[in-house]
């Protein structure tokens, strides 16, 4: 009963400023739970798992040799099919997706920053909806409001990282190479959008993995603060 007042207590006092609901909470003697242990609590929950997801994401094989692997799209693998008997372009398709995924491995190790700044703007509110939501309510949060922003930092690191392994070149050799067959639609050598998305994609899903972890695994609570705030979840 005490749980359910909490919940409906914080749905109607969203609203408010902090202080009002901070004093609804000391009222219902839950736990002396502060606003700013709940936002705290939360911001830390989402930048332990960015934090997990962006290292093993930037690991090599974090994409390449994982669950993340980011594939070719359907168009694409139309035109790997057609050149794998053309000399010089044995194997096309394992070239370039062992190049983009390398591109994606490097640029996650740079993406850490620009979760956890996004993160430390969120406001009480939405900490306190998140916390008393779905289980992935803050992977969801981060998707909503900041994947535009997100994909146009990461964009250029992608692109800088595509480069760095020669993934745009090739790429776009072998478009280019494809495009020459007679009677073929001409097919786009932009690689750079598609890997971006993918990528971040991959992100995500590695955030919303921890979110669970911490949600549902006592044990995943690694900090005093985590364990209080989301004492009030279970």
């Amino acid at each position: 009963m005490k749980k359910f007042l909490f919940v409906f207590l914080c749905f109607q006092l969203v609203a408010c400023d902090p202080a009002a609901l901070q004093r609804a909470l000391e009222t219902l003697n839950v736990d002396e739970l502060t606003t700013g242990e709940i936002s705290s609590g939360l911001k830390q929950a989402l930048e332990i798992g960015i934090g997990k997801g962006s290292d093993l994401l930037s690991k090599k094989d974090g994409y390449y040799k994982s669950a993340y692997k980011i594939l070719l799209p359907p168009e694409a693998r139309k035109i790997t099919e057609k050149l794998n008997g053309v000399p010089g372009f044995s194997n096309v398709e394992e070239i370039i997706l062992e190049k983009i995924n390398r591109g994606a491995e490097d640029a996650a190790r740079r993406a850490k920053p620009i979760f956890v700044n996004a993160i430390r703007q969120m406001s009480f509110a939405d900490a306190m909806n998140i916390l008393m939501g779905e289980k992935n309510a803050a992977t969801n949060y981060l998707n909503r409001t900041t994947h535009q922003p997100l994909y146009d930092e990461f964009n250029p690191v992608i692109v800088q990282s595509l480069d760095k392994f020669e993934a745009r070149k090739y790429w776009s050799d072998v478009v280019n190479a494809y495009n020459k067959i007679p009677f073929v639609q001409k097919a786009n050598p932009d690689l750079d959008d598609y890997v971006t998305g993918e990528a971040l994609k991959g992100l995500f899903s590695m955030v919303e993995k921890e979110e669970l972890n911490i949600r549902s695994n006592v044990s995943a609570r690694t900090t005093d603060l985590l364990k209080k705030v989301f004492a009030k979840q279970d």
